[in-house]
């Protein structure tokens, strides 16, 4: 199916004709085969970290591996959209789209809003150490990331009752969302909760980032006392997360609303409503984009994770097992020039020693 000048203008009923595969299937099966290499790369080796190299786990390593599994949610979705893209129609049939769709928008809301909860963790870590919340223990932080994939699951469920497929024969689409009219009202209720949904779950978390980047920033300027490191730390967490949403996120948010404002304000315009729908289409290769970016996340947000994933690279291992042992079974540089000084071999001062990894 393709477009054409002449399915410019609304069919009888104010519905504008189905909408078919042009410059998605040019632009998306690279993208998303680029997202999928990547995305698998990086998240396959988190997963064996997580796994298989951490020897405890603290809230945050269970937050970024909810983060993990919304990633392979996208994964295992995008090879049967590239396969539908570069052969030009869905071959799996209906309920293979229902799943494929339901697991493509569960991992945008997912990824959003874990990656939301990271931040104000880190947050909430740095501005009010003492704040319950900044203290909650493995299985409260467990409960939270269940707690939050019912919410941003439930909305999407919908998706699995009903028939997204467009056309017959060797022109069949899987999309919910690429028409207008000529459609179950049900459908187009569904196509309004979703675009809602898109917009609003980017820009709430999106304005409580800026809120707690913001905060960290002006805190640690006028702090010269402490650990302003952490404070860095926790300002570079914010940032890498601000930079996915508006990278992967805002561009699929934007379109979204152009969608809204043409069949609010210009119904009649077929051709608007068209060039909206192939943007947002497009759009969605940079939703998936953060499959391939959250490990940059779990190596700025976890020091755990970090360290653990040096200890495994062959080149390092050795060098960090010796300054492991170093540390660990002996006293530090700091540590061995203070019993230096007090020349009674006692105990460092207060505030010397290593504190517990975030």
């Amino acid at each position: 199916m393709s477009f054409s000048p002449n399915s410019s203008t609304p069919r009888p009923g104010g519905a504008c004709p189905s909408v078919g595969v042009q410059l998605e299937a040019v632009v998306l099966p690279p993208v998303l085969i680029l997202d999928v290499a990547l995305g698998l790369l990086g998240n396959v080796v988190a997963l064996w970290i997580f796994c298989c190299k951490l020897s405890s786990w603290n809230p945050n390593s269970m937050f970024l591996f909810s983060l993990v599994v919304a990633d392979f949610m996208a994964l295992l979705s995008l090879p049967l959209r590239v396969h539908a893209l570069l052969w030009g129609f869905w071959v799996f049939g209906d309920g293979m789209c229902r799943i494929n769709l339901f697991l493509m928008f569960s991992n945008r809301s997912a990824s959003i809003a874990l990656m939301t909860v990271v931040a104000v963790y880190r947050y909430l870590k740095v501005l009010h150490p003492l704040h319950r919340c900044s203290r909650m223990s493995r299985r409260a932080a467990a409960l939270l990331s269940v707690v939050v994939w019912l919410l941003v699951v439930s909305p999407r469920v919908p998706l699995l009752f009903f028939n997204h497929i467009k056309g017959s024969g060797n022109q069949t689409q899987c999309f919910f969302f690429t028409t207008y009219g000529k459609t179950s009202a049900s459908i187009l209720i569904l196509v309004k909760m979703h675009r809602a949904l898109t917009v609003l779950e980017f820009v709430f978390p999106f304005a409580l980032l800026l809120f707690c980047c913001l905060r960290i920033s002006c805190f640690l300027k006028r702090r010269t006392v402490g650990r302003p490191e952490k404070m860095r730390k926790a300002v570079r967490v914010c940032v890498a997360i601000i930079v996915v949403f508006l990278l992967c996120f805002l561009p699929t948010t934007v379109t979204t609303l152009g969608l809204w404002a043409s069949r609010s304000f210009r119904p009649w315009d077929c051709t608007l409503f068209y060039t909206f729908t192939q943007l947002t289409i497009v759009s969605f290769g940079l939703n998936f984009l953060n499959s391939a970016l959250d490990p940059i996340i779990y190596v700025f947000s976890s020091s755990v994770f970090r360290k653990a994933l040096l200890s495994s690279l062959p080149c390092r291992s050795s060098a960090y097992s010796s300054t492991s042992t170093s540390s660990s079974g002996g006293p530090s540089t700091t540590q061995q020039e203070l019993q230096t000084i007090s020349g009674d071999g006692g105990q460092p001062q207060p505030g010397t020693g290593s504190s517990k990894q975030d």
